[in-house]
């Protein structure tokens, strides 16, 4: 499966449509609720899921009826849009029921839903990037600690940093240049490398405590490149 997303990224055509340009700008405050959501803060999160909801239905009035090249004849066009809709419905009445970790799981949803749209039409934007980090990111936080210590656990360890590494190198090489004008993006992708980097010389020298150290200061990086560029 990771083989096959990192040849998606490979080989999918640049953003740049009216569509796709609507969904980049409508995942700022999507980003904003995910992300408050995941910091367990109700009001915050009714708040950024609101303005989420509010750019979602603005693009889909806009081209729910009549989407341009290249999802013009995508027949599932209209289907995702209403599902993206319905995931913000549902994580809606969840912050207002004070569950914050199901509201993140289903916005988390949304990410796969619009991640697949773009996929289908032959789109890449930057997001997918960091989707694809994520993913491997993740992997890692759940498995990589396990790993550590056992007898035969250094090599996969090795493996996964070194896919985390390959994506982080992507998410430098693919940054676009408006993304590279804002000053605030260097530091941020800096910190995303400077973490993988600490983790691959710990794994490197097979230093458990080092190791174990350097994982658990992988996700905070990427959360805060995510929020603003993600």
């Amino acid at each position: 499966m990771l083989c096959t997303l990192l040849g998606a990224l490979g080989s999918a055509a640049q953003a740049g449509d009216p569509v796709t340009d609507a969904m980049v700008q409508a995942y700022v405050p999507y980003r904003q609720a995910l992300f408050q959501t995941n910091a367990q803060s109700q009001a915050e999160s009714g708040a950024a899921l609101t303005r989420a909801r509010t750019a979602w239905a603005q693009l889909t009035q806009r081209f729910g009826g009549q989407p341009t090249l290249p999802y013009e004849r995508d027949a599932g066009f209209a289907q995702d849009l209403k599902a993206v809709d319905g995931l913000y419905a549902a994580a809606a009445e969840q912050v207002a029921r004070g569950q914050l970790p199901e509201a993140h799981e289903t916005l988390e949803q949304v990410r796969d839903v619009l991640a697949a749209l773009r996929q289908r039409n032959g789109v890449i934007v930057y997001s997918d990037h960091m989707n694809a980090y994520h993913a491997a990111m993740e992997h890692l936080l759940t498995e990589g600690k396990a790993l550590v210590g056992q007898r035969d656990g250094w090599a996969p360890l090795a493996e996964q940093v070194g896919v985390l590494d390959f994506l982080a190198q992507r998410l430098q090489s693919e940054a676009t240049a408006e993304l590279r004008a804002d000053p605030a993006f260097g530091p941020a992708l800096q910190a995303v490398l400077d973490s993988v980097a600490q983790l691959r010389t710990a794994v490197r020298a097979q230093q458990a405590d080092a190791a174990l150290a350097a994982i658990a200061k992988v996700k905070a990086p990427y959360s805060k490149l995510f929020l603003r560029f993600g």
